[in-house]
């Protein structure tokens, strides 16, 4: 089943599964779909041909990833193959990095619970979200 020949082009979606930008086939393709990938600014079809030079634009969660693709895989390998497979420019980088500074400083006022509730803490949860009903 492996096949050792270099592909000279891959669909876009399964491009997409095999560098690891997503979990599965069907959720890359259902992001090119929603407009959450793009191809040399241009919005494309999961069944697109892509090619090793290419720009591309990758939406995910709260990150945006702007790589060029340096290789071609159609089969999904380990994290350190996967990532040969594009080059993610240095702007993409310090901006995803300033992005994920500014999500751990937002949380830092936040402190989890130490333990659950007991009986009367829920009693007092409850009646707090009684009053809204009132």
């Amino acid at each position: 089943m492996t096949d050792a020949t270099p592909v000279a082009a891959v669909r876009l979606d399964v491009w997409l599964w095999a560098a690891r930008f997503f979990k599965t086939r069907s959720l890359a393709k259902q992001a090119v779909e929603t407009g959450k990938v793009d191809v040399a600014g241009q919005r494309p079809k999961s069944s697109r041909a892509v090619r090793v030079g290419e720009q591309l634009q990758i939406s995910r969660g709260d990150e945006t990833y702007e790589v060029q693709v340096r290789g071609l895989s159609d089969l999904r390998g380990p994290a350190p193959v996967a990532q040969q497979l594009y080059e993610e420019s240095e702007a993409s980088r310090a901006r995803r990095a300033e992005l994920r500074a500014q999500r751990a400083a937002a949380k830092n006022g936040y402190l989890p619970p130490e333990h659950k509730p007991d009986k009367r803490a829920r009693r007092l949860i409850r009646a707090l979200g009684d009053i809204d009903a009132i």
